[in-house]
């Protein structure tokens, strides 16, 4: 009377489901340059720390007997592991079956990722791939998956969990081959997003859906591969390969609080906070129309090697990334001179806006390296809806409750450089900061316009005006009214950073828990 015959059926079932579509359906991934899901997932969590919710998930069949005779998992692993020591909440496509697109099993298991997360506490990994619905539904073996209660008929099957994780824990995603429809939706909502850059492509329609009904011939790549969208903004990061991607996903997480009611995790570091970088008091050129590269300016302050960039690609004139100071997480932002003078664009104000929001949901401390001209003008810059976005990037600063420091490095602008600025933040000023309604050789182009245009050389009056001005100013005026917190050696920036993070640790902890509205895509 034992079960000896039930068990080996969990069993059987379990054996079947680690062989996902089968062996040709797997070598056919590898030939695609592509791991498979369970693959990706051994290379992403620790060793041996997998475990697998819904292992028997899927359809089984069965003769007269009762006896099995096939069975077809659910095309979606999920489960709960560890990363880096962390725990977390991991999931993905099967590519092997379906093209990736949701079983009815498969899609109750997906539908059950973000609810797990939410009930856990815990970050949420995507590894996607995979085409989304199709005109069949969730068709395939199996129950067809029921419409969660609440949701009206045309939302998509619990959007509104996908939404309320955005507010609560981290969710990073990564698409590893062709991502469309509700998969590309859940890329996107995300706080982090990668695509590696030779197997993926993000797309709302493929191929044969946009010829049908645009008349354009155009392959994945050409619609959504990573050269269109590290450009768009669609992702944050493009990955050299699926290990990179893992990688990037892994060192993500390691910045962030494992849900919106802890702290970052603090890690030890031996690099001191007294540290003082030479190379910081020459690295802001005396010619203020030489450019000079941000990141290295970012690196020589912050924790050794703590640096990560997102979004690279998109509104390149501004730059963003997290890092650490004296082993505690930071986000960090400064303007890229060489492109559009570290004008803000409409691209870079929504890199901005969605990058605050980051900070603020996870209770990450800004540091604002700031040399900003102002908002970009021009006929395109008009088309672009810039001041639209930049002041929704401004909003974003002034509703933010972490703590802020902004060291000026050198221009400080027009509205644009209120956003550089968090409401109640510390202010520093390297020497080679200038602040003003305009920059200096706009503002002597419009308030001496009359002037040089009646000089018999318009040119080297307006040079002349320009030099005069800049030779009254000096650098200590803002600290002697006080405007400033403080003038410093830029040498001293990486000790008056730390010193500044150990003393405002404790608002950290007031802020602690959920915030009023849900982080957007």
């Amino acid at each position: 009377m034992a079960w000896d015959d039930e068990v080996a059926g969990i069993e059987e079932r379990r054996r079947r489901a680690q062989a996902l579509g089968g062996e040709e359906a797997v070598a056919k991934q590898h030939e695609r340059g592509r791991l498979t899901v369970r693959e990706r997932i051994d290379g992403l969590v620790d060793a041996g720390s997998f475990r697998e919710q819904g292992p028997i998930a899927g359809h089984g069949e069965r003769d007269e007997a009762g006896q099995l005779v096939d069975f077809t998992p659910a095309n979606y692993v999920l489960g709960l592991a560890r990363i880096g020591g962390r725990p977390c909440v991991v999931g993905g496509e099967d590519f092997t079956q379906r093209g990736g697109s949701p079983s009815p099993a498969g899609l109750r298991k997906s539908i059950w990722s973000e609810s797990l997360a939410l009930r856990m506490r815990l970050p949420l990994v995507r590894l996607l791939e995979g085409g989304g619905g199709s005109v069949t539904g969730a068709a395939g073996k199996g129950k067809a998956a029921p419409r969660p209660a609440g949701d009206p008929p045309h939302t998509p099957p619990r959007f509104r969990s996908i939404m309320e994780v955005m507010g609560r824990v981290p969710v990073a995603s990564a698409a590893l081959g062709a991502v469309a429809g509700f998969p590309a939706a859940r890329l996107v909502a995300s706080h982090f997003s990668v695509m590696t850059r030779d197997t993926a492509q993000v797309l709302v329609g493929g191929p044969a859906l946009v010829e049908r009904a645009l008349g354009e011939s155009k392959t994945k790549d050409e619609l959504g591969g990573a050269a269109i969208h590290a450009r768009s903004g669609v992702v944050d990061n493009v990955a050299r390969d699926e290990a990179d991607a893992l990688d990037q996903v892994a060192r993500f997480l390691s910045y962030l609080p494992t849900h919106v009611g802890a702290l970052p995790p603090v890690v030890p570091t031996d690099d001191p906070a007294t540290r003082r970088e030479e190379k910081l008091l020459s690295i802001i050129p005396r010619e203020r129309r030489r450019v000079y590269d941000p990141r290295k300016l970012v690196r020589l302050v912050v924790d050794r090697d703590s640096y990560f960039e997102m979004g690279a690609g998109f509104g390149r004139s501004q730059v963003t990334g997290l890092a650490r100071l004296a082993g505690q997480p930071v986000g960090v932002w400064a303007n890229d001179s060489r492109f559009y003078a570290g004008a803000m664009t409409a691209d870079g104000a929504q890199k901005i806006r969605r990058f605050i929001d980051l900070c603020d949901t996870f209770h990450l401390p800004v540091v604002s390296f700031v040399d900003e001209p102002g908002f970009m003008i021009g006929s395109e810059a008009e088309k672009a809806a810039t001041i639209r976005h930049g002041a929704a990037a401004l909003f974003a600063v002034q509703q933010s409750s972490v703590p802020w420091i902004s060291v000026m490095v050198r221009k400080a602008y027009g509205v644009a450089a209120a956003a550089h600025f968090g409401p109640e933040g510390m202010t520093l000023a390297w020497p080679s900061a200038e602040t003003g309604a305009l920059p200096l050789e706009g503002g002597v182009a419009v308030a001496f316009r009359r002037e040089i245009a009646e000089a018999a050389d318009p040119v080297a009056k307006h040079a002349e005006l320009e030099a005069k001005l800049s030779g009254r100013r000096d650098p200590y005026g803002r600290a002697e009214s006080f405007s400033v917190h403080d003038l410093i050696d830029p040498r001293d920036t990486r000790p008056a950073l730390c010193d500044w993070l150990a003393w405002t640790r404790p608002l950290l902890e007031e802020h602690v828990g959920p915030r009023a509205y849900t982080m957007r895509p």
